[in-house]
């Protein structure tokens, strides 16, 4: 047996555990840890390396429950901040978080909250990759025997986002399982439902790729603000209420990077074996 620490973190129950090491798990071992009843139970494994470069504080890879890796997730990246800042208590100091995309931003709040800034949003079908003619605002896509209108945007890992009159009878798991894998998203997707409640709130529910419905997800709040702005319908700060909490969200538009700001909470603490 070789031994493994791990913590186990959430960002309003969006969950995950946090390794360093060197090689990263198998993702038959991945899934084996994840399962709720059989293992520890987590959304997403976040792996944490040696800095790459002196300018940064960390390098972080992502790993969904079902064993793949993805992009970036933003309670995540929270997360990793909350982590390597440890007992810090500067509100100065800006944490820099690499990864294969490149480097985001973590700043700690004065209520213990975590900021990050999520890059700027990408809207071309390219970026996700989505399979499209050209880029619009809103794309209508089959699913099933329906028809649904959504937008698309990269916020470092592709997003849809459906506007919705109610979240609460919207069937997200049918129309997220099918739309997630759909054949015009080729690396698959995340699937967001967006009640607007005013230009400054919203209700949100997100079926995430390779996770199914989560509590709350970062980068599915920044991909349902940024959309939701680019349409008329919301301010430049957004109070995103999801299942497991609130988030905030903040973008002055084209060319400014997305903030996204909220908890991130260590659970316990563990040993494993990989």
């Amino acid at each position: 047996m070789t031994p493994t620490t791990f913590t186990k973190m959430h960002g309003l129950g969006n969950d995950f555990i946090v390794i360093r090491g060197v090689t990263a798990p198998a993702p038959e071992v991945i899934t084996r840890l994840a399962a709720r009843h059989t293992g520890i139970g987590f959304d997403q494994l976040l792996w944490l390396e040696e800095p790459r470069t002196a300018d940064t504080d960390i390098f972080y890879r992502i790993f969904n429950a079902d064993g793949g890796e993805v992009e970036q997730c933003g309670n995540g990246a929270r997360c990793i901040a909350r982590y390597i800042a440890g007992n810090s208590q500067d509100l100065d100091r800006v944490w820099k978080l690499a990864f294969q995309g490149g480097v985001i931003n973590a700043l700690l709040q004065p209520d213990g909250d975590v900021a990050v800034s999520m890059g700027e949003p990408d809207f071309s079908p390219d970026s996700l990759p989505f399979i499209a003619n050209a880029e619009a605002g809103i794309y209508t896509v089959n699913a099933g025997d329906d028809m649904v209108e959504l937008a698309v945007v990269s916020m470092g890992n592709p997003h849809a986002v459906i506007t919705v009159v109610n979240i609460d009878v919207t069937p997200v798991e049918q129309l997220g399982a099918l739309l997630e894998q759909h054949k015009r998203f080729p690396n698959r997707a995340n699937i967001g439902f967006m009640q607007v409640i005013s230009p400054e709130r919203i209700r949100l529910r997100v079926f995430e790729r390779g996770v199914g419905e989560t509590s709350a997800c970062g980068t599915g709040a920044c991909a349902a603000v940024v959309t939701g702005q680019r349409a008329g319908k919301l301010a430049e700060e957004v109070t995103v209420e999801l299942p497991g909490g609130e988030l905030r969200v903040r973008w002055a538009g084209s060319g400014a990077p997305v903030w996204l700001t909220g908890e991130a909470v260590t659970v316990f603490e563990g040993i494993v074996d990989l």
